[in-house]
């Protein structure tokens, strides 16, 4: 298990997300530095984070300004609105989420505030499953008073970790009294969320960008990153016997390069786990992609949150079992597709990993991947879909091997794990 966890800044870029400093940063460093500066006009900085092109880090990077219009315009129609800092870190091999909140939870707060203002919010809620970061959000709130935030009344709502536990409806219905997991879609928060009303669902390091476009504006957010991505982002990097890293990086960086400063040589590289496990396995094209979403839609991945599993010594047929039987055991059990699909594509590439599949397993593993799409109440079967579909496409040749039951480095031992390339350091 990996102990220790490296945080470090794209070479040349002045952090806006990470700080240097061990430990959780104080209300007085956090001030010092214009945190928690008042707010003049809500509506200025709307426009100003429309213009800056703030996009949501949770994984589907879509803009907070569209986001945050649509409840505003609830609110200005005389309805109360609540907003959600979600903090429910559910992809195992990701670990931004936890470090902001344990590390910068003034930064989020400050966040929370400023979104909470323009929709018109009276009370947010902090939704976490890590106690760590629980405790460190309500230790920072200790140490503000209630003009701090606006007049914003902040929860802090603990869960248990699950995988789908951090989807938007899981978290409203949570909050609302029940489980963690998802509902059929609509209503979605912003029509009907926390308490029936509308309700902005964000992730934690998203609202984190939100401080420095109050303080420096939409020209300064952009001076990082690229036009159809701008800023910076968190990138967790794990694989490659190496101790996992945090790493702030502009949006547009070199893959390449990234997997370089966490320590790992590209003739290493076998290819990658890509956005977490949503965006499923990517070959040796990692190394000519570009960190973003719209160049890594095109080399057939995904950016997700930001989560790099470097697979180098290990097998990608291994490895993609071994994240199906993941989904198959964090499956919500709701919806029958579901609980169904992941069980059948989790069952198929196991016995493809342990070379006692034959060509009608693999024709129906790869029908299932296309089939099974956009059922269910959320992601989770997609994501599994994708892993299935991604694993047959870019890693035809260990796939052959496998069916011929004769994969090398199997036989020494498959890679497995029930939490592949699970970040548990801090």
């Amino acid at each position: 298990m990996n102990t220790e966890l490296t945080v470090a800044v794209w070479p040349g870029l002045t952090p806006r997300l990470l700080r240097a400093e061990r430990g959780t940063e104080s209300l007085e460093h956090y001030l010092s530095s214009g945190g928690y500066s008042a707010l003049a006009d809500a509506e200025v900085l709307l426009e100003e984070t429309r213009r800056a092109g703030v996009l949501g880090r949770g994984g589907a990077a879509f803009p907070l300004a569209v986001k945050l219009t649509t409840v505003r315009a609830a609110s200005q129609r005389g309805r109360d609105t609540v907003l959600v800092a979600n903090g429910e870190e559910g992809e195992p091999a990701s670990v931004k989420d936890r470090w902001l909140l344990r590390h910068r939870p003034h930064l989020v707060l400050d966040g929370l505030r400023l979104a909470a203002t323009i929709i018109g919010a009276r009370h947010a809620h902090v939704y976490v499953s890590d106690r760590t970061s629980a405790d460190a959000v309500r230790a920072a709130l200790d140490e503000v008073t209630p003009d701090t935030l606006g007049g914003v009344t902040v929860s802090v709502y603990t869960v248990e970790p699950g995988y789908v536990a951090g989807e938007e409806t899981a978290a409203v219905r949570a909050i609302n009294g029940g489980p963690p997991k998802p509902t059929d879609k609509p209503p979605r928060p912003f029509e009907e969320g926390v308490g029936g009303l509308p309700t902005v669902v964000s992730n934690v390091e998203t609202l984190a960008n939100l401080p420095h476009v109050h303080q420096h504006g939409a020209d300064s957010y952009r001076s990082a990153g690229i036009e159809a991505a701008p800023g910076t982002f968190l990138a967790t990097v794990t694989g490659g016997a190496r101790p996992p890293g945090l790493y702030e990086l502009p949006f547009g960086a070199s893959a390449a390069e990234l997997i370089a400063l966490h320590g790992i040589a590209a003739d290493q590289v076998r290819g990658a786990l890509m956005g977490g496990y949503f965006a499923g396995l990517l070959d040796q094209r990692i190394l000519d992609a570009a960190m973003d979403h719209v160049s890594l839609r095109a080399v057939g991945s995904g950016l997700g949150c930001g989560a790099v599993s470097v697979i180098t010594d290990e097998c990608p047929v291994a490895v993609g079992a071994s994240v199906l039987e993941y989904y198959d055991r964090e499956n919500a059990d709701q919806c029958g597709s579901c609980f169904n699909g992941t069980a059948a594509m989790a069952a198929a590439a196991s016995a493809l990993r342990d070379g006692v599949a034959d060509s009608d397993d693999l024709a129906r593993l790869r029908r299932w991947s296309e089939v099974l799409r956009g059922r269910g109440a959320c992601a989770t079967l997609d994501a599994a879909c994708n892993i299935a579909a991604s694993m047959l496409a870019m890693f035809p040749e260990e796939v052959a091997s496998h069916l011929a039951n004769r994969c090398a480095g199997c036989e020494r031992g498959a890679y497995a794990a029930r939490r592949p390339f699970e970040v548990e350091a801090l």
